[in-house]
């Protein structure tokens, strides 16, 4: 008898637990999910775990600062998996292979020249950091203004190199891009050097001016020695390479890169290369 009645008390202090539990679940107020009003009634605390469960897969889609939701209810009211979002690979972020543009090309005296901008990516440890600089020796380059590894890392790395005749390619100007570097308004660096195709060559004339301005631009202004000055116009997309003053956009690169060659006998006035529209 006494058993009896310690049994029927176990059994009703388990049903007394679950209704207490049951109504506080009620009262919590989690919100209402993103993509539907959710069930109602006996499936509403149900309901409630898969709203908390998709708000705790929120990521970020692409860099425009919006949302995307990984996570909801099959048709059939089962509960979709979210998606796992996994990290970008070192190969998508062009870490161990770099991005290569060319800006401009041409001739001269039946020489070709060319000037490209290579863009690597952040590696984001040291590991990264190692393989990256021994790829890069593969391209006979070396990022100026470091020695060990540990310095590439959560850095871009740019390099401009010229081709021209048998001087084969020729590193001339390199530097890193830090997280959050932008061009915008009139925003414009560059940099002058002689266009030589003799590794052996003397000649300095300032002729060739490569530079970074922003995706806006769409005139650089370079000017010469004797007054005279070159108009760099924005190319049009898929635009042949071809071009002595132009303005390009580059793989991998947040400002877009201009050049200007000047004719022989001209020099490059050194900061007067300006962003004229």
């Amino acid at each position: 008898m006494s058993a009896k009645r310690e049994t029927n008390h176990d059994m009703a202090t388990d049903t007394d637990i679950a209704f207490l539990l049951a109504e506080a679940a009620d009262e919590v107020e989690i919100g209402i999910a993103p993509y539907q009003a959710v069930l109602r009634g006996g499936r509403r605390r149900k309901a409630r775990r898969w709203a908390m469960a998709a708000a705790a897969a929120l990521v970020i889609a692409g860099s425009t600062g919006t949302l995307a939701l990984a996570g909801g209810t099959e048709s059939d009211g089962r509960k979709a998996v979210p998606a796992v979002t996994a990290p970008s690979t070192p190969e998508k972020r062009h870490v161990y292979e770099p991005q290569a543009t060319t800006v401009a090309r041409g001739t001269e005296h039946g020489k070709e020249w060319s000037v490209e901008v290579i863009v690597w990516g952040a590696p984001k440890n040291e590991m990264e950091a190692q393989y990256q600089r021994s790829q890069m020796s593969e391209y006979a380059l070396t990022p100026t203004g470091t020695e060990v590894a540990s310095d590439l890392v959560g850095r871009g790395w740019v390099f401009v190199r010229l081709h021209a005749g048998d001087a084969g390619g020729m590193t001339l100007l390199d530097g890193a891009v830090e997280k959050g570097d932008s061009f915008s308004g009139t925003d414009l660096e560059s940099a002058s050097t002689p266009l030589r195709f003799d590794a052996a060559s003397s000649d300095t004339s300032q002729r060739l001016v490569i530079g970074k301005v922003a995706p806006t631009a769409r005139e650089v202004t370079c000017s010469w020695d004797d007054g005279t000055t070159m108009k760099a116009g924005k190319a049009a997309p898929e635009a042949d390479q071809a071009s002595h003053a132009v303005i390009r956009p580059v793989d991998g690169s947040q400002p877009n890169w201009f050049l200007c060659l000047a004719p022989e006998g001209k020099h490059y006035t050194s900061g007067t290369a300006k962003v004229t529209r």
